[in-house]
């Protein structure tokens, strides 16, 4: 492992707290060190307060916040004094612990103290690191893990047992810390945890956990139990799309509301997944109880989730009888599915929790195999894993967690993406949970949002093969497809019918017309399984009920397509699938809408532009975001009744009236 510490970089950082900062991101940027807000860093600060009096602070990372982006302000500055002196009590709750803390920060305003506040406190050095580094919990995670950590380490490292994070671990460390220290000690591994390196100086107590981190990999190389051999996989040639989105269906069903299901099919996965051992050695459980996964190996395809649902209810039963005492808390759904020809399904209530759940697994994977090269891999016993997930702080947490967005779980899909309407109703579908694919022709849909809950791609809805392809896509990436919004389509040049040749005709028609036959034919299937029932929007035109001179292709082309969806509602109906249709006009913030054209359509009219903009019943202008906020409204509950439906939204034309 390679020191990212950098001296003109350091230099740059003025304060204790600054550089705490710049060694804790430097931390955070490892993934097999900390992941996805793991790990802990502190650093104790003598300073004046308000009114001149000198007080020793501990400043520990805050809760919710990530080593690899903390600022200062993700550091909760409490009094050390008197986290000393809890230090020494016999007993306390953590729900206590937590009210102690919060009563001893010097801002009000800070993130809530991390639980583990009280352990950096009785550490008698200046700055401490803590970290879930993937070779020490690889290490600890085998029968002989504790002689191997001395053997390693030697009289360098205070070896602590495993027991749960809060109060109860802070108090152990003390005794043990107090017992074990020497004039060679330069940190604490936490055994099925992590492990702990401090020093005076930021630069020496992150150089130190690179260096204790770089040994426990070497000792792991010299054992040949760091290179993992890769068997042969193989891998499904034919299209996996309804297998996921049925077996997601299951998942959702098992959990009680929709989840998104993140398909990870790599070489990796495929090989973990095929290991003959795989019924035995994915089960034992999570690497660490810090990210307790449960795990579900599936044999082939027939994939029983509610099989699992119903062992993994039986197991709490028979081993941990007072776990009924959680049952309105118990969400018996797998978070992770291995399957021979799947490779890994990653499951979340929303895409940023399947991605965790993917990278947390990711180096799962590599821990329990090294571990088995090693030894075996042995986790934790069952009680320990379950008192973790159902720890009070967890459940107060879970409680006070408030109503999730409107969408969490579910999926959309929005064509014609890349700008005006359809960019708009993808803002609007983000804002309220769902994870949303959106398809343009155009490249840049590719990178119109960051984050793991939008996946761009680029499509040709006037190829069959390629809407066949990216709802194969969509449906690898979240699991399945729960909403639609039909936006593509195509405005042309005003032409009389005299003029209007067959070639521009079958186009316009291929693109507003035809394309959306094929999209709704091919998504069909996915919306019949999606879990609250699937949902489709139709962006239709003013031109249906009032078309208008000059677009003969354009107001046959959307008369056609509104009379498809009608038809659609009457088929799919008892497919719990509802369609319904949105009839805008005058939207005159798309692209088609320029400076230019807007001018001298107004000055047609006799109007200014403003007046053009307005030129309706209520004299009021209709933008994208209108239309997306009734096409997301449409797949809410609102429309829960509802099929069939044409809605205009167009400030009120006299035409349509």
């Amino acid at each position: 492992m390679k020191s990212l510490w950098n001296d003109q970089d350091a230099a740059k950082y003025k304060t204790d707290l600054a550089l705490r900062v710049y060694t804790s991101r430097l931390l955070g940027q490892n993934p097999s060190l900390v992941l996805h807000g793991g790990g802990n860093t502190s650093v104790k600060i003598s300073q004046k307060n308000l009114v001149g009096e000198t007080e020793d602070i501990l400043y520990v990372k805050g809760s919710g916040w990530d080593l690899a982006t903390i600022e200062e302000g993700g550091f909760s500055g409490v009094r050390m004094p008197h986290l000393l002196k809890l230090a020494q009590l016999q007993s306390l709750s953590d729900s206590q612990m937590v009210n102690e803390l919060k009563t001893q920060m010097i801002r009000s305003n800070a993130p809530s103290p991390s639980v583990e506040t009280i352990l950096h406190a009785i550490l008698p050095y200046k700055y401490v690191d803590h970290t879930h580094a993937d070779a020490v919990v690889t290490i600890t995670n085998t029968p002989e893990g504790r002689k191997r950590i001395e053997e390693i380490y030697g009289d360098r490292m205070v070896i602590i047992p495993y027991i749960m994070p809060g109060f109860d671990l802070a108090r152990l460390c003390s005794q043990e810390f107090e017992k074990q220290k020497g004039e060679h000690t330069v940190g604490m591994v936490l055994m099925n945890h992590g492990i702990f390196s401090f020093a005076e100086t930021a630069k020496e107590s992150y150089q130190r956990m690179i260096a204790l981190v770089s040994e426990a990999e070497d000792y792991l190389q010299h054992r040949q139990a760091w290179q993992i051999p890769q068997t042969a996989v193989n891998a499904p040639e034919t299209s996996l799309g309804q297998s996921l989105a049925q077996l997601r269906h299951q998942v959702s069903v098992a959990a009680g509301f929709p989840v998104i299901l993140s398909l990870q099919q790599t070489e990796k996965t495929l090989s973990f997944a095929q290991r003959e051992d795989i019924t035995t050695i994915s089960q034992q459980g999570p690497a660490t109880p810090d990210h307790v996964i449960r795990t579900k190996r599936i044999p082939q395809l027939g994939r029983d989730v509610q099989g699992y649902v119903e062992a993994y209810e039986s197991y709490f039963k028979a081993h941990l009888p007072h776990a009924n005492g959680h049952k309105t808390m118990l969400d018996p759904a797998p978070r992770v599915i291995l399957d021979p020809e799947l490779g890994l399904c990653a499951i979340g209530k929303n895409a940023k929790a399947a991605a965790i759940v993917a990278d947390i697994y990711d180096h799962t994977i590599d821990i329990i195999q090294r571990g088995a090269l090693l030894g075996g891999y042995q986790a934790l016993p069952p009680q320990d894993i379950f008192d973790v997930e159902y720890w009070e702080l967890e459940q107060a947490k879970l409680a006070k967690g408030g109503q999730p967005p409107v969408f969490t779980g579910e999926v959309a899909i929005v064509t014609g993406a890349a700008s005006g309407i359809g960019k708009a109703c993808v803002d609007s579908l983000l804002k309220r949970g769902a994870a949303v694919v959106g398809l343009d022709i155009n490249e840049a849909i590719a990178d119109l949002y960051k984050g793991p809950d939008f996946y761009g791609l680029v499509c040709d809805l006037t190829d069959e093969t390629a809407i066949k392809q990216a709802l194969e896509n969509a449906v690898k990436r979240f699991g399945g497809i729960d909403m639609v919004i039909l936006n593509a389509g195509i405005f042309p040049a005003s032409s009389p019918i005299a003029a209007l040749s067959t070639e521009q005709w079958r186009r316009i028609m291929s693109i507003n017309l035809d394309a959306n036959l094929v999209f709704m034919r091919e998504v069909h299937p996915f919306l019949k399984l999606a879990p609250k029932g699937g949902k489709m929007v139709v962006i239709g035109s003013k031109n249906v009920p009032a078309p208008g001179p000059g677009a003969a292709a354009y107001s046959a082309s959307k008369a056609a397509l509104n009379q498809l969806t009608r038809v659609a509602a009457l088929e799919w109906g008892k497919d719990k699938i509802r369609i319904n249709s949105i009839h805008p006009n005058g939207v005159f913030d798309t692209g088609i809408w320029t400076e230019d054209v807007l001018q001298a359509r107004a000055k047609n009219y006799g109007l200014s532009v403003e007046e053009y903009k307005t030129n309706n019943v209520l004299k009021v202008e209709v933008t994208s975001h209108d239309v997306a906020e009734l096409a997301a409204s449409m797949c809410d509950s609102l429309f829960e009744k509802t099929t069939a439906a044409q809605v205009p939204l167009d400030g009120g034309n006299e035409r349509v009236i």
